[in-house]
């Protein structure tokens, strides 16, 4: 367990390791001379890198945009106190969704290579955190008492065939995405994406492509997706922070002085430029990174699981539809503010919105819906993210209340687990 657990904490765990070893590995396969592995090697890391920066940016602007809605509306978390934590979940059942990350893996890798479905999922930090949420809503689902070997097999399985069965499923159109078959999509917003494209095919128009608009020459401004993403933030926030200034609750004026001597207006449209600019920056990452892994994934594509894709975290696609990136995440939002006032007002349940998953599922299911129904598709695709999102979050609140649940499980799943969880909690009870 002491391996197991040193390979998760030090490969899964850490992406950019992970990521950079398999580039290392797929050019050794390939027999490159020392200065190309180095140097493959090396950009693969500095991208990743990049990316997460870019990634942690974005998370650093949307905690700041949380609360202010959150105070905008008065919302107020449930307490947790009924739900085991995530620390005491991970110390009685860590051991066992440790193994079973492992495992899974190399479930993945082995169907990839003796079945049709030739991907390796590759989103190391979604690996460990799909396990962990699927793992509680079995232990939920048997009552509380599982043993170590039964609930390691069981995650292994589920887990070995989501990482396989997810990047083959929505493929056909990140093939259509990306405009070739180099890579594949491996994150849990891959249902929000495919009701994108569903609703984009039936209810959108694929003439109207958010990333070929046709707008008057004093608008052209707006065809530079940085700008956009940077006006449309700034909208949100100064809207949300106008109004947290006419309020005198607390939680305001802690919003208010969070900004310090500058002006609680203009700290807010810093943070909307903050925001654009994180975006910039995974987009920077991103084309780096794709540049390293794909061709030396090659290697590993020819000698170990011959015809392998990868299968990588949804950054991916954004240089492909940067516009859509952003109408996925507005659609997101409104259907968010939509279902929070429809839940509060008929099942008396506080959704509380999760910005972080509602932007990085919100984008996916934008570009997807993008793709296959134009602008109109991109934000009804974020607005079925948003509706996900806040009905999966009431019914695993609602359905799944117990003691050995941990609590992020209830508050912070993603789209995919809210599809799969009720699935998996099934057949745990079934079998324990």
């Amino acid at each position: 367990m002491e391996v197991f657990s040193w390979i998760a904490d030090n490969i899964f765990g850490t992406p950019a390791i992970m990521l950079g070893a398999i580039v290392l590995v797929g050019l050794v396969l390939q027999k490159k001379d020392f200065s190309h592995v180095m140097m493959g090697t090396c950009k693969a890391i500095i991208g990743f890198l990049i990316i997460n920066s870019g990634s942690n940016i974005i998370t650093g602007a949307l905690n700041i945009f949380s609360p202010v809605w959150q105070e905008v509306f008065g919302l107020q978390s449930t307490a947790l106190a009924n739900y085991l934590g995530q620390d005491a979940f991970t110390a009685q059942f860590g051991s066992a969704v440790t193994l079973a990350m492992t495992l899974g893996f190399l479930i993945n890798v082995v169907l990839a290579r003796f079945t049709p479905f030739k991907y390796i999922y590759l989103t190391g930090h979604m690996m460990f955190w799909t396990t962990t949420i699927f793992a509680g809503i079995a232990v939920q689902a048997a009552g509380g008492s599982v043993e170590f070997w039964p609930l390691t097999i069981f995650l292994s399985i589920i887990m070995g065939l989501y990482w396989t069965l997810q990047p083959a499923i929505t493929q056909p159109i990140v093939r259509k995405i990306t405009g070739n078959d180099n890579v594949a999509l491996g994150h849990t917003s891959a249902s929000a994406g495919l009701l994108g494209a569903l609703a984009g095919k039936f209810l959108g128009n694929k003439d109207s492509d958010a990333e070929h608009m046709n707008l008057p020459k004093k608008l052209e401004f707006l065809r530079d997706s940085n700008v956009i993403t940077a006006l449309t933030m700034a909208v949100l926030f100064v809207v949300g922070g106008v109004i947290v200034l006419t309020k005198d609750t607390e939680t305001a004026q802690t919003l208010v002085a969070s900004a310090g001597a500058q002006n609680f207006i203009v700290y807010v449209i810093v943070q909307s430029f903050t925001f654009a600019a994180g975006i910039a920056v995974v987009l920077t990452g991103v084309r780096m990174f794709i540049g390293e892994i794909v061709p030396a994934f090659n290697g590993i594509a020819t000698k170990v699981v011959p015809g392998a894709k990868p299968a990588l975290d949804s950054p991916i696609l954004y240089p492909y539809a940067p516009n859509s990136v952003v109408l996925g995440f507005v659609g997101a939002f409104v259907g968010a503010i939509l279902w929070m006032v429809v839940l509060g007002n008929t099942v008396g349940y506080v959704f509380v919105p999760p910005m972080i998953a509602l932007f990085f599922h919100g984008a996916v299911a934008g570009v997807f819906g993008n793709k296959m129904g134009g602008i109109r598709g991109a934000l009804i695709g974020g607005f079925l993210c948003a509706t996900l999102l806040a009905w999966g979050q009431y019914v695993m609140v609602t359905f799944f209340i117990g003691t050995t649940i941990p609590d992020t499980a209830l508050w912070a799943a993603d789209c995919d687990m809210f599809i799969l969880g009720p699935i998996v909690g099934f057949l745990a009870s079934l079998l324990f």
